[in-house]
């Protein structure tokens, strides 16, 4: 069987629905880690008072928060996310007058105003259509209008020292032709994609943030409590023994960034803008 962009969705959309508040608390309404990367992207992006911003797949709403306080009364700032859990959250911690949040589907949402910038952080390589959802935000903008993309780069210890071994004892941990999330790693692969999309005047930033998830034992337990369902249930089918050699594998892969017991990754973060 193909892949379906709607089975891939909906099978999204429940994985956000079931991690939304465990991924709010660990790191979107924490603002640690690659979440710093949040007021560089209001930065880039060059939100400004009274600025009208669409945040694209705003999830619990890190972000969108952020753009709210920049545009000010004057402004008003709107976030979309198809998780009804993400959006449930985003409400309860933004009650603020400028913002309104909307469940809607990156590739296909429609607004009758045009927006002064659009943003879009750490979703663009979840979108099985990137040139649908690029060209809704284009469209989306008004004339002369700014994009402000950010997604993760390929330096990030964090998921490769587990994802990478796990994928060996487990090969379809990922499915094979889901879209692959590393796919706008580098600088020239982002920029390529927003061209693609009919952008000019594209522009990619690096910058790279710390995040400590302290001990390795600490690290090895809060990923597998924070996966989803499907994932916890394809490593919980392992046999014992290669449990022990899949924890020792990704022991091994973090020795590098450990000082002390303390794991410390760099976190490479890149940051696009561009114009309409």
């Amino acid at each position: 069987m193909g892949f379906s962009h709607s089975r891939y969705k909906y099978s999204e959309m429940n994985t956000w629905n079931e991690v939304a508040p465990r991924y709010h608390k660990r790191w979107a309404g924490a603002n640690k880690g690659p979440f710093e990367s949040t007021a560089k992207l209001v930065q880039e992006a060059r939100v400004k008072r009274g600025d009208a911003v669409l945040d694209v797949a705003c999830g619990t709403g890190a972000v969108t928060k952020e753009i709210a306080k920049k545009v000010g009364s004057s402004g008003y700032v709107v976030g979309v996310d198809t998780s009804v859990a993400a959006i449930k959250i985003a409400k309860k911690e933004n009650c603020a007058a400028n913002i309104d949040f909307v469940n809607a589907d990156a590739e296909r949402f429609g607004f009758i105003k045009k927006f002064d910038i659009v943003t879009c952080q750490y979703a663009l390589f979840f979108f099985p259509s990137a040139q649908k959802a690029l060209k809704n935000m284009k469209r989306s903008l008004k004339e002369s209008g700014r994009l402000g993309i950010t997604v993760h780069g390929n330096n990030t210890p964090f998921y490769t020292s587990i994802i990478e071994p796990v994928s060996k004892f487990i090969p379809d941990y990922a499915r094979p032709d889901s879209p692959k999330l590393d796919r706008y790693g580098t600088r020239s692969a982002l920029a390529a994609e927003v061209k693609r999309a009919g952008f000019g005047r594209v522009m990619v930033k690096e910058f790279v943030f710390r995040y400590s998830p302290g001990t390795f034992e600490s690290y090895w337990r809060r990923y597998i409590r924070y996966i989803a369902t499907p994932l916890r249930e394809k490593l919980d089918r392992l046999e014992p023994a290669q449990k022990k050699e899949l924890k020792k594998e990704v022991r091994e892969r973090t020795i590098q960034y450990t000082s002390n017991g303390v794991i410390v990754f760099p976190w490479q973060v890149l940051i696009l803008t561009a114009r309409r």
